[in-house]
């Protein structure tokens, strides 16, 4: 483009346009919006100009690169593609805002430059209408980075009203149905995505990188959910008749595969748990889980400190994480906290002094628990309770990032014994927020003490004392007997993680299609 045109341009251009004149949308003139798409589509198949024949369009530009590197692409020829987003209409010229998949850029179009039939048909183009361009980078008077149109095609028609200017796109019901829309119009929900996205990226980098670990895949389905403590789905395989469960964890067949001798695996993935739903907990979830041969609780500390840390820079560039108005502090190390002194500090229960399965009874039921519930009870069953019922929910007690060590073996039925106290095992939870981020432990390799404690898992869960307890599995077992070298296990909860860093009220908001109970038609 000469000087001389860029000036005429300057001053056409000069101020700069970003909305289209329109009224906030009823129900009613919804509907009537979306039958005048309708009949601009059949006027435009009746010309010839179907939109959805176009197949491709070659796209060497995006928004956001030419807005940071303006000065190097001024006057430079691009094409691209997006979405009609504002539209203003003034005689033989025209602004309209295109968005990519990096934001926004305003465009121009002169009726003589890209012909009066393109013009006259891009008259009746709607917002959300999806386009191609090609024309040159340049800059406005006011300073606003904009692209001369000098073609312009109609990729995609859209019948679809988008959210008015005004009342935007807000309902959270209808953002989690439509996140297609919520993704269009929103652009701090593309974001969050994005971030999500690098976050991953992060986690892996540390884990295959900095760790050596190599990252494979295990089943989703399975005839045994094992790995944790948890209700699954349930299904059935028709071809072989055999009933079938989704995966509430992939722990047992990663732990086979160090058996096999990988050494370092892990998997990042989605796990399903038939429970309840709130801002923390969506049934389908995604998990990390690794495991280090001849390691142990203190490695994978390790791990989860650097994973979190590292994620957090990689995405913010401070290890600070803000959270609804909470900061957190990831550097390493992280506190640590034994979860008998926590109930000690709550409560004032010393179970350091508390030896029996039945003082330790009294006990809790003297703290207000229900004598029922606690009858059959065992003082390590008794520690984890209270400090699920006591301690957990203290505004900011775990706030950390903390890991509580110290679990009662009752509860931890694949970690190692402490070789000091075999009433509790070699394990942490780390704690964020009060939530819990991460569940690791020094791996238990003794395959006869696994059986027994299986033993006892699945008579809970015979006898209906524990729905969730773990189900034997005796094909592990046998894994172990073949040989399990020391190793430290660790999951971490990438969801929660991803709220975290990104500020995220609700795990909906970083899930792209959360769970959520259809809608019924007259709703």
């Amino acid at each position: 483009m000469d000087s001389d045109n860029r000036e005429n341009l300057q001053d056409q251009v000069k101020d700069n346009p970003t909305s289209t004149e329109e009224e906030p949308m009823t129900e009613e003139k919804l509907s009537e919006q979306r039958q005048i798409r309708r009949d601009k589509l059949a006027e435009l198949r009746e010309a010839g100009r179907d939109p959805f024949k176009h197949e491709t369009w070659d796209v060497t530009a995006h928004s956001k690169d030419i807005k940071d590197n303006f000065v190097a692409m001024e006057d430079q020829e691009v094409s691209m593609a997006g979405r009609i987003m504002t539209k203003r209409i003034m005689g033989k010229a025209a602004f309209f805002d295109l968005q990519d998949k990096q934001g926004r850029i305003q465009c121009y179009v002169k009726r003589d430059e890209i012909g009066e039939e393109d013009y006259k048909w891009f008259k009746t183009y709607d917002i959300g209408d999806i386009v191609g361009i090609k024309g040159k980078v340049f800059k406005t008077r006011t300073e606003e980075i904009s692209i001369h149109v000098e073609e312009l095609v109609l990729l995609s028609k859209s019948l679809q009203v988008l959210p008015d200017k005004w009342s935007g796109l807000v309902d959270q019901d209808i953002r989690y149905r439509q996140r297609y829309v919520d993704l269009i119009v929103n652009p701090e929900v593309r974001e969050t995505f994005y971030k999500r996205a690098r976050i991953v990226k992060a986690i892996k980098s540390v884990l295959e990188d900095d760790y050596g670990f190599l990252e494979v895949d295990t089943p989703i389905l399975t005839t045994i959910a094992g790995g944790a403590n948890a209700r699954p789905f349930a299904t059935h395989h028709n071809t072989l008749d055999l009933d079938m469960k989704l995966r509430i964890s992939n722990e047992l067949f990663l732990k086979r595969l160090i058996v096999g001798g990988l050494d370092r695996v892990y998997e990042m993935g989605k796990m399903f748990r038939n429970e309840g739903m709130d801002r923390n907990h969506n049934p389908e979830f995604t998990s990390m889980e690794c495991y280090m041969a001849y390691g142990n609780m203190e490695s994978v500390m390790d791990i989860t400190e650097q994973v979190v840390y590292k994620a957090a820079m990689a995405v913010n560039g401070t290890p600070i994480i803000t959270y609804q108005g909470k900061e957190f502090d990831v550097t390493p190390p992280w506190r640590r906290l034994n979860m008998a002194d926590a109930v000690k500090e709550i409560t004032g229960v010393d179970f350091d002094k508390i030896t029996s399965d039945d003082d330790a009874r009294k006990a809790a039921i003297g703290q207000g628990m229900d004598p029922e519930e606690v009858a059959g009870w065992t003082r390590g069953k008794i520690i984890a309770e209270m400090f699920e019922t006591y301690c957990e929910d203290v505004p900011g007690y775990l706030d950390g990032p903390v890991f509580v060590v110290g679990h009662p073996v009752e509860i931890s039925p694949l970690a190692k014994r402490d070789p000091e106290d075999p009433r509790i095992t070699r394990r942490f939870e780390a704690y964020i927020n009060g939530w819990e981020v991460a569940n690791a432990f020094s791996e238990l390799n003794d395959p006869i003490d696994q059986y027994e404690r299986f033993v006892e898992q699945q008579r809970q869960l015979d006898t209906g004392e524990d729905d969730e307890a773990h189900p034997m599995d005796m094909d592990f077992v046998n894994a172990l007997e073949v040989g399990l070298p020391p190793t430290g296990g660790l999951g971490i909860g990438i969801d929660r993680i991803i709220m975290l860093i990104t500020d995220a009220p609700s795990i909906r908001d970083i899930i792209l299609f959360p769970t959520l109970k259809p809608r019924k038609e007259n709703d």
